[in-house]
């Protein structure tokens, strides 16, 4: 039987891993009383440098190393707690949702590929996400009704938007409160009422449940409550990748004349875009030739940027 929380061999044939056995075993968590010793343990994990996951990822890729699978699986258990308390709104223990978060890091590891240059929790953090959000589907008796992907984007974004909104909980939502909802998010209005009601329906877990009853006295759910700064290695990798992207792009512009650039930058690049009119008349032509001008430049940085990424990404194969 599968141990909430625990990086199993039972999880890890799930998705076909093999883990050690030679380190020291992951501890189990096998219910809410166990929640906080559970966290104090896995942040004994180190955290990876760069090139450390890199070659742990490339001995697991080519060797299937499992020694090298447990050190990637235990150094990223904390960003699997971390996503876990983002859902704890949702009335599920938070033990089942690390252990399916467990999975999915699993899953994340093993289509891990270190030379696409990306970090591993940028890459697993998807995976991570995924698993949780379908348990969370499936274990939610007011959303089996609906599974599209509209549907899904409403469940998991609307009591934040509501939040944002100063809406209540427990009621119905204004008319102008669903009119925005609903087209922030894309969906139809009547979506979005009964999706609100669903979810009323389901409410939330008070801060003061009590988590465990016993010699060592008592807990309520908030003294779970954890620090909601970003963890050190997901800060990292959402850098990483942000700069990758941006010498992507800086790169990727080298390959427009002046004028293009100039025009690509003032129409697409800028957080208040000019006219057409404004660049006609910067140029003295006409704004269909500055229109077609953009289109073209757009193209050519699309493919610029495609073949620059295989580079980068799959060099050799570009």
């Amino acid at each position: 039987m599968l141990i909430r929380g625990l990086v199993t061999e039972v999880d890890a044939r799930k998705v076909g891993i093999i883990v050690s056995k030679s380190r020291t075993t992951v501890p189990a968590l096998s219910g809410e009383q166990s929640l906080n010793r559970y966290l104090s343990e896995i942040k004994k994990y180190p955290v990876l440098t760069a090139e450390q996951e890199y070659m742990l990822a490339k001995r697991y890729q080519e060797h299937e190393d499992p020694e090298a699978a447990s050190q990637l699986v235990s150094s990223h258990l904390r960003l699997v707690a971390k996503i876990a308390m983002g859902y704890r709104g949702y009335g599920l223990p938070v033990s089942d949702l690390i252990s399916e978060g467990n999975v999915g890091l699993m899953q994340g590891v093993k289509k891990f590929e270190a030379d696409r240059g990306f970090r591993l929790a940028t890459y697993a953090m998807w995976w991570i996400k995924a698993s949780m959000q379908e348990f969370i589907l499936r274990s939610w008796s007011l959303v089996k009704m609906g599974t599209t992907a509209a549907q899904k984007k409403l469940f998991f974004n609307l009591r934040r938007m509501k939040k944002q909104l100063e809406a209540y909980e427990d009621t119905d939502l204004s008319p102008e409160d669903v009119t925005k909802i609903a087209t922030d998010l894309g969906v139809p209005e009547q979506e979005v009422v009964n999706m609100n009601r669903r979810m009323m329906m389901g409410g939330d877990g008070s801060l003061n449940v009590p988590m465990r009853n016993g010699e060592d006295g008592s807990g309520e759910w908030q003294d779970w409550l954890t620090d909601d700064r970003p963890l050190q290695d997901e800060t990292v990798a959402d850098a990483e990748e942000a700069n990758v992207r941006h010498e992507m792009l800086q790169e990727a512009m080298d390959s427009l004349n002046e004028r293009e650039q100039h025009i690509l930058t003032e129409r697409r690049l800028t957080e208040k875009p000019q006219t057409l009119e404004e660049l006609s008349q910067v140029y003295d032509v006409s704004r269909e030739r500055i229109r077609q001008i953009e289109v073209r430049a757009f193209e050519k940085l699309q493919k610029a940027m495609q073949r620059i990424a295989g580079e980068r990404l799959l060099p050799g194969v570009a």
